[in-house]
């Protein structure tokens, strides 16, 4: 069960992001944005904190759909491993590309919440930039690259300042859980290689861009987001 702390976080987290969504200055929407990542940030650092109760990792198998299903799954691996998952391509089946994505119960929270939501916005956002009719699919093949790859960096950047500001202990329970993940991956994957496919294209500096402007952690869901959780 959720603590009612860890629950107000994320209430906050939302209303943070209801007043990016509802602003049109950007600056505004920017200082929201970045408020609320700091805040899903440091979320996962308390329920990792040395004082709380030891549970064990669990996993999730999420299937993206066409189209652009293969840099959905970049986007879905990107954005678990950034929050403290462990995420592993299988590829097709089941209707889709696949990540089977390993962590504790608050980081595969985050990495739902974040994931589903990245994936709107980088579905909308790519379907509005305006492309040259000769390289429509290249520009925005490397566009979302671009995407994935910034928001990567943000979240990461965001992960190692709520890490460096949490109570005594926490790195060494950090490094503790990390260990039990890639223990119960290599209980189901004993033979795997770490790799996640890249991309080139003209659109790149502009999906990192859209990636700088992202709402790390907006809550809607859109039946179309293409982002399934099995188990």
């Amino acid at each position: 069960m959720t603590d009612p702390g860890m629950s107000r976080t994320l209430d906050r987290v939302r209303k943070l992001l209801a007043k990016a969504e509802g602003t049109d200055n950007e600056h505004e929407r920017e200082t929201f944005m970045a408020a609320a990542t700091a805040l899903m940030a440091k979320y996962g650092i308390e329920r990792a904190a040395p004082s709380s109760a030891r549970s064990t990792p669990a996993n999730r198998v999420v299937t993206l759909g066409d189209p652009w299903a293969r840099e959905k799954a970049r986007l879905v691996y990107l954005v678990s491993e950034a929050v403290r998952c462990r995420p592993v391509l299988i590829g097709k089946g089941d209707g889709g590309q696949r990540v089977h994505v390993f962590g504790f119960a608050s980081d595969l929270e985050r990495a739902d919440l974040l994931a589903t939501s990245l994936l709107l916005q980088m579905a909308s956002g790519v379907a509005r930039v305006a492309v040259p009719p000769d390289r429509v699919r290249a520009y925005r093949r490397s566009w979302m690259l671009g995407f994935t790859d910034e928001v990567y960096r943000l979240l990461v950047a965001a992960e190692s300042r709520a890490a460096a500001s949490g109570a005594p202990g926490t790195e060494l329970v950090l490094a503790d859980r990390k260990a039990d993940v890639e223990r119960a991956v290599a209980q189901v994957y004993p033979r795997i290689r770490r790799s996640v496919p890249r991309m080139s294209g003209t659109g790149y500096r502009d999906g990192v861009a859209a990636g700088r402007r992202a709402d790390l952690a907006r809550t809607a869901v859109h039946p179309d987001a293409g982002f399934a959780l099995n188990g």
